[in-house]
């Protein structure tokens, strides 16, 4: 995927929902299931708007595009779906990554994935949906050997819950307020940022404890 159209369809992230809504209507959903599947199923995909994208359906379904209960269970099915997948790609191949460095996966990020999980234990995966990047790496490194399926199936609806609970809900709270729908751009960048502050948070730990 062009990363330029990455960055775009991130910061013009209304313009491009609105578009795809007008023309494929009830179908946005099946994009939207899509978007939210990839990001937590592949580990190689970290980059894609988990949380913006569902803090702008929900300000569409505030303006009238979505039924809410539906868009919700929509998501929530693409956030549990994409990290059962991610788990069961990381059983099958993710020793062999641990072992070597990959072409597409960060070892670095795997590392660090794995000191987070000794850190926070099973609640990782709850707490990982709301960390760009980890959130992406945790259902992987859990699937290495780190949690049985049975106990990781647990924190993965509950995590997939909380997540798309809380960003629907904002959107779907604060889509009609006026400062925000005429600055929706601003916004979304405002939650990507708020968003990757615990990244980044871990990086400077990290770097600091290296030097150290």
């Amino acid at each position: 995927m062009n990363l330029k159209f990455v960055f775009d369809f991130i910061f013009h992230l209304d313009k491009y929902l609105l578009t795809i809504i007008d023309q494929y209507g009830v179908l946005t959903h099946v994009f939207l299931f899509l978007i939210i599947f990839v990001e937590t199923g592949f580990v190689i995909t970290p980059f894609l708007p988990g949380d913006s994208i569902i803090f702008a359906a929900g300000t569409f379904s505030a303006l009238g595009y979505f039924t809410l209960l539906p868009l919700f269970l929509n998501l929530f099915l693409a956030a549990v779906a994409g990290d059962t997948v991610n788990y069961f790609i990381g059983k099958k191949i993710g020793p062999k990554i641990f072992e070597r460095d990959s072409r597409f996966i960060k070892k670095e990020h795997l590392l660090r994935t794995r000191l987070f999980y000794e850190k926070h234990g099973g609640k990782t995966i709850i707490l990982a949906r709301f960390i760009p990047i980890i959130r992406t790496f945790a259902p992987f490194v859990a699937g290495v050997g780190i949690m049985n399926y049975k106990r990781f199936v647990f924190f993965n609806i509950i995590g997939a819950f909380l997540w798309v609970g809380l960003f629907l809900s904002l959107g779907y709270f604060f889509g009609n307020i006026p400062f925000i729908k005429n600055n929706f751009e601003a916004t979304i960048l405002v939650i990507i940022l708020i968003s990757i502050i615990p990244i980044s948070i871990e990086v400077i730990k990290s770097k600091t404890g290296k030097k150290s």
